[in-house]
């Protein structure tokens, strides 16, 4: 896919009943029921206590991207800027969280009578931007996770265990690959 949106269908890769799963999963979890449900794209504070819950590892998931963007704050209209691993956008997934939710999603086109269905929602982990994405995006990053122990880690450990991976990926595993396109020019 050259791009993925917000409430789009998305690909995730998730556990179960005991084997892993590729499945089309719409992106954007809605917040919890005190706070509206107004639905994020990521959730970065781990501790708030309605996001725990989805934090066990039944309810973990990687959402495989090859780079991603951030909006440089330029004028008159914002800059997309794309990162990845290299040049050659290797492979690499998103930590994220996935649930049930019945309610009206979709597009007007997906669902014209708003009706209320059972949908599988996704959204993604974020942390401290590091010194590669942080000049373009100050506030956050995604968590990367770029080897099959740390995927393995995320989908499958103990809570604790696995929001050690909540971390910036060091500045010497990315760099920016293309500025300007609304989708990687290379996808």
């Amino acid at each position: 896919m050259p791009g993925l949106f917000p409430d789009q269908s998305t690909p995730i890769l998730r556990i179960e009943s005991g084997r892993r799963t590729l499945e089309m999963f719409r992106w954007r979890i809605p917040s919890p029921k005190q706070y509206g449900e107004h639905p994020v794209t990521t959730v970065r504070n781990v501790k708030s206590l309605p996001w725990r819950h989805w934090l066990k590892p039944e309810y973990r998931c990687l959402v495989p991207v090859s780079s991603f963007s951030e909006y440089a704050d330029t004028k008159p209209k914002k800059t997309p800027t794309w990162f990845a691993l290299d040049d050659n956008r290797p492979l690499f997934a998103f930590g994220g969280i996935w649930r049930p939710w019945t309610g009206a999603r979709g597009t007007k086109t997906e669902n014209p009578d708003r009706e209320e269905v059972e949908h599988q929602l996704f959204s993604f982990l974020t942390c401290d931007a590091n010194g590669i994405v942080g000049p373009v995006h100050p506030k956050a990053m995604p968590v990367l996770l770029t080897t099959p122990e740390e995927w393995r880690t995320w989908l499958e450990a103990p809570t604790e265990i696995a929001l050690e991976l909540q971390r910036p990926l060091p500045d010497a595993m990315m760099k920016v690959v293309a500025t300007g396109a609304r989708r990687d020019p290379a996808e």
